[in-house]
């Protein structure tokens, strides 16, 4: 498999892939009403998460963290996306003000960067966001809601972007359908993220 070398000014020691290893559940779920007002409001948002930041902010960027092609693993298959399809996964950190806000995990099928998507696998510092939203094809299917542990690697990196004491942290997942070819975007929200304040 084909790793890009990203040229990043990150100047903490990130380990690429972080990996989103999660319990993801229905936001249905019992223990997902005991989630602030607040946080529920970010994690169920099905608008431009892009676009929600921006407006809390004066400048906002994106940080590629890493780009990777590798086989997709069974713990992060699902019904359009099968265990060993060939990915392109990038992780990037979004900030707002210079604040690390979320990290954010994309796989994007091999088979789906074809045709005018192709441009998705050079999107460089580009919000993936954006670009989906700005498609009048995308289709956004159902939410998926996880917390992360402590001990987790995203909380790893939370530790090295934040002066914070580590605590735990609740990110969102979807499929997106774009041109009706499929990807799948994981957003978690870091320690500083408007969604915690």
């Amino acid at each position: 498999m084909k790793q890009k070398t990203v040229n990043s000014p990150l100047t903490f020691p990130v380990a690429f892939p972080i990996t989103l290893a999660g319990q993801w559940q229905s936001p249905d779920d019992e223990g997902l009403s005991l989630l602030s007002a607040r946080l529920t409001s970010w994690l169920l948002d099905e608008g431009s998460l892009t676009a929600r930041l921006k407006s809390h902010c004066t400048n906002f960027r994106v940080k590629v963290v890493g780009e990777q092609q590798q086989l997709c693993s069974a713990q992060e298959a699902c019904n359009i996306i099968k265990v060993g399809e060939p990915i392109l996964v990038r992780e990037v950190i979004l900030y707002c003000d210079n604040i690390p806000q979320v990290f954010a995990r994309s796989l994007l099928p091999l088979a789906t960067l074809t045709g005018k998507e192709q441009a998705l696998a050079n999107l460089g510092e580009q919000p993936l966001g954006q670009v989906l939203f700005n498609n009048p094809s995308l289709q956004r299917q159902r939410l998926e809601l996880s917390s992360f542990g402590c001990d987790s690697s995203v909380a790893a990196l939370a530790a090295q972007l934040t002066d914070l004491p580590t605590q735990e942290l609740w990110g969102r997942r979807s499929i997106f359908i774009l041109e009706n070819k499929p990807l799948m975007v994981a957003e978690v929200f870091l320690p500083n993220a408007f969604a915690y304040q």
